[in-house]
C-alpha cells in the first residue's frame, strides 16, 4: 500500500476528471482503494428503500469517492501544491513544496 499525502480535513482541488476545478474538504480517505470522499464534489443519486430511519425512502444525494491522483492539496493562500515531509526537531511534518509552509 502506498503512502497517501492527503488526510481527512485537508482542503483539496480536483485537477482532473469531470469535476476538474472544484474545491472541497476531504471527509474520509479510503486507503485500500486509493480514493477520497470530498465534500460537495462528485455527487451521485442513491435510491433508498423505506426503512425505520427513513420511512419515506426516496432519492438521496451523496458524495462518491474520487481517485487520490485527481486531487491536489491547497495551501493557505488557495494555490495547489505538492507535499513533502521533513523532520522539525523530533517531529515529522508535512510541508508545501511550493511555499515551504508547514501544512
Amino acid at each position: 500500500m502506498t503512502k497517501l499525502k492527503i488526510k481527512s480535513g485537508d482542503t483539496v482541488k480536483v485537477i482532473a476528471g469531470d469535476h476538474k476545478g472544484s474545491e472541497g474538504k476531504v471527509l474520509t480517505v479510503l486507503r485500500e482503494k486509493n480514493k477520497a470522499i470530498v465534500e460537495g464534489v462528485n455527487m451521485v443519486s442513491k435510491h433508498q428503500k423505506p426503512s425505520a430511519q427513513n420511512p419515506q425512502g426516496g432519492i438521496v444525494k451523496k458524495e462518491a469517492p474520487i481517485q487520490i491522483s485527481n486531487l491536489s492539496l491547497l495551501t493557505s493562500k488557495g494555490e495547489t501544491t505538492r507535499v513533502g515531509y521533513r523532520m522539525e526537531g523530533d517531529k515529522k511534518v508535512r510541508f508545501s513544496k511550493k511555499s515551504n509552509e508547514v501544512l
